[in-house]
């Protein structure tokens, strides 16, 4: 591995990186991801925006399981790979990151200048008038309405859902803002169908078009949401560094792909580029 590391230390030593990441990243946080190695395998399909709002049984249905799921995301904490990124960050190599995680762990690892393309999982937003509250708050009023609710999880996906029988929600209440008095309340995540912020977006394309060099951590690139900053990356004759444990859809515009645990090449990675500078 001595020799991978040396050549990426030496594409980022100039500095100017902005780092792409995905699911990968937080599988060593105990967050499986949905297409890699670890990937739990899910039985339902992914919750879309349409269903949520459209479908009072659906929506119970997903509260039910992300009740549950979330517990596991909230325990979870960073690992060596987000601190990793944090160290580049602090030693002056990596200017900004776009995750494509709802998880936090970037943040929690001590990095700034964080965008969290799909928003972030411990925040929830009212459909109805746009107040926003903590996932905190939300879990104890479930908690409150649904006394003795427990089923035994055995993984969770990276959307904070889990996969649960329909007997098992039989029963499981919701709860409406209280703020405007029953609103639809919904995780600050971008839902399968639903856009991201335009705004959101654009700085992530401005972060691109400065970097000098665009580091992917842990991302398949399936879905264009990630990919799109590749393309544009490539289109621009800015490199791109792919890390990932498999390949991804995006390898046919790397300058360099390296298939490695990113808990052990990253923090291998930091030592060899900024040494002992610490995080906080």
């Amino acid at each position: 591995m001595t020799e991978t590391v040396d050549a990426l230390a030496g594409l980022v030593a100039g500095g100017g990186v902005v780092v792409l990441s995905g699911a990968g990243l937080s599988t060593e946080s105990g967050i499986p991801d949905y297409r890699g190695p670890s990937g739990a395998a899910r039985r339902h399909t992914p919750m879309t925006y349409q269903v949520f709002t459209r479908d009072p049984l659906a929506r119970r249905r997903y509260w039910a399981r992300s009740h549950l799921g979330w517990r596991m995301i909230a325990r979870a904490t960073p690992n060596e790979g987000h601190r990793a990124v944090a160290r580049l960050q602090r030693g002056g190599l990596v200017d900004g990151i776009i995750t494509q995680n709802v998880d936090g762990l970037h943040t929690a690892a001590g990095s700034a200048q964080v965008v969290e393309l799909h928003g972030r999982l411990d925040e929830v937003v009212c459909l109805d008038c746009g107040n926003q509250t903590s996932r905190e708050e939300l879990d104890r009023r479930l908690r409150e309405v649904n006394p003795g609710f427990d089923a035994r999880v055995t993984a969770v996906n990276p959307d904070g859902d889990v996969d649960l029988a329909d007997e098992q929600v039989a029963g499981f209440r919701t709860v409406g803002c209280t703020f405007c008095r029953g609103g639809m309340l919904k995780p600050d995540v971008v839902f399968f169908g639903e856009t991201v912020p335009a705004a959101r977006v654009a700085r992530c394309f401005e972060l691109v078009a400065r970097a000098r060099l665009l580091l992917v951590l842990g991302s398949s690139l399936t879905v264009m949401s990630g990919r799109r900053f590749v393309v544009a990356a490539a289109k621009s004759g800015i490199p791109v560094v792919i890390v990932n444990q498999g390949p991804t859809r995006g390898d046919g515009y790397a300058a360099l792909t390296v298939d490695a645990p990113l808990g052990r090449l990253l923090p291998a990675l930091a030592d060899r580029a900024v040494g002992g500078v610490p995080v906080g």
